[in-house]
């Protein structure tokens, strides 16, 4: 009886832990550059006095969905799609550096190049600053230029610092992704972008919604089990009782 209990209880929590996974993923099936967290099961044994007998089915994250989303052409110049395995550098709100794929970007208030939730594209020396009143260009090598109405031409202001990690990258609390080591990864002077256009998440939301339903059934199985094995421990009480 107490085998059935564990059994049906860990698998219930399970389903539950890849509800949460599911449903923010599909929160984020609209989101610039989202890539899809992907879960599967591993079994835990439950420590205690004596020989480990039970098993816990946790659920876990192995990482994410690597391929790209869907590029879509939005004309506007600041607008930046990310090529192949290439990730855009970000100063992150602690002060280290942190990739995204986002990349529709805006110049702040004090004329540096932001992305839309407004962290500090990193450049080849920093902070890429823009000139005031100035018409931005950003090249498929990630350089960006500036023209002003003083300037004949366009002038080079900085560079897009774009990487290609060789390993997997792991995303952060905040949404964001880092080498699994801590250390920043070098620019990669092959990476290349799209300008005027952004790329889309990666989720596809008819699999999420099918992935969601199924799990809710199977939380569904694991409460009636262990509603069977309250029965069952209530009928073999009374047969204990009676005699």
């Amino acid at each position: 009886m107490d085998r059935m209990i564990y059994l049906s209880m860990s698998g219930a929590k399970a389903a539950m832990q890849r509800q949460d996974v599911l449903a923010n993923n599909l929160a984020n099936v609209s989101t610039t550059g989202f890539r899809a967290e992907l879960q599967a099961f591993r079994s835990v044994p439950v420590r205690g006095d004596g020989a480990s007998t039970r098993a816990f089915a946790l659920e876990t994250s192995i990482g994410y969905n690597p391929d790209p989303g869907a590029i879509s052409a939005t004309g506007r110049n600041l607008d930046v799609a990310m090529g192949g395995q290439a990730w855009m550098g970000v100063q992150a709100l602690d002060g280290t550096e942190a990739y995204t794929r986002a990349g529709a970007l805006d110049v702040n208030a004090d004329g540096i190049l932001v992305t839309r939730s407004g962290l500090q594209v990193q450049g080849d020396g920093g902070a890429i600053t823009v000139p005031q009143n100035a018409e931005v260009s950003i090249g498929s090598d990630g350089t960006v230029t500036a023209k002003t109405s003083d300037s004949v031409r366009p002038l080079p202001i900085g560079r897009i610092k774009l990487v290609t990690p060789e390993a997997p990258l792991q995303r952060g609390t905040d949404g964001l992704f880092r080498a699994a080591d801590g250390n920043d990864i070098a620019a990669d002077p092959a990476a290349t972008l799209q300008d005027g256009a952004l790329e889309g998440s990666n989720v596809s939301p008819v699999e999420t919604m099918v992935a969601m339903i199924s799990a809710g059934r199977q939380f569904e199985q694991q409460m009636k089990l262990l509603q069977i094995a309250q029965t069952q421990g209530a009928e073999s009480a009374k047969l204990l009782g009676s005699s």
